[in-house]
């Protein structure tokens, strides 16, 4: 009992040393309050600003050209010429490799799945290899274009009808890297 007397006055005591320290215990004490704080310091006239010579606003970016993409195109079942409506296409494909110029494209020969794999795969070549001439005959550099036949093993359709078969005889456009 008489240490947790001891350990209350002691703090008791230290509590007043640190207020009497402060200078505010002292002040209260004798009913004084403390000084206001000092004023803040008084803002300096603004300056006289001089005119800084300003660049004018760039013009507008250029709205950037359209993306062209190249679109595949397809053949009539058992023949690799270039149909009308085909040859239109890569026509329009002909400003992506005006765009790209020195970019290697793999032309991609498909079929579809009717017939033998080894019959398939000579089809999708010459299919591939028409493409690339008739490219070639528009302009485009033939050293940059590499062809290969696929046959009939990657269709893009899988249903068995007239209509997904038609879309699986095409060739096919990648870019390379």
């Amino acid at each position: 009992m008489k240490l947790k007397m001891f350990g209350l006055i002691l703090v008791v005591f230290m509590f007043g040393a640190f207020l009497s320290g402060c200078g505010c215990f002292q002040e209260a004490a004798k009913g004084e309050t403390a000084a206001p704080p000092p004023p803040p310091p008084k803002a300096a006239p603004p300056e006289a600003k001089k005119e800084v010579p300003v660049a004018p606003a760039p013009a507008p970016a250029p709205a950037p050209a359209p993306v062209v993409v190249l679109k595949d195109i397809n053949f009539d079942f058992d023949k690799y010429n270039i149909r009308p409506g085909d040859a239109e296409i890569l026509k329009d494909n002909l400003g992506w490799f005006k765009a790209n110029q020195g970019k290697r494209v793999k032309i991609e020969g498909n079929c579809d799945e009717r017939g033998s794999v080894e019959y398939n795969l000579v089809l999708g070549q010459k299919r591939a290899d028409s493409t690339k001439n008739y490219l070639i005959n528009l302009g485009v550099d033939g050293k940059l274009l590499d062809t290969i036949s696929y046959g009939k093993e990657r269709p893009i359709c899988t249903e068995k009808n007239e209509d997904c078969w038609a879309k699986n005889r095409r060739a096919h456009f990648a870019p390379l890297p």
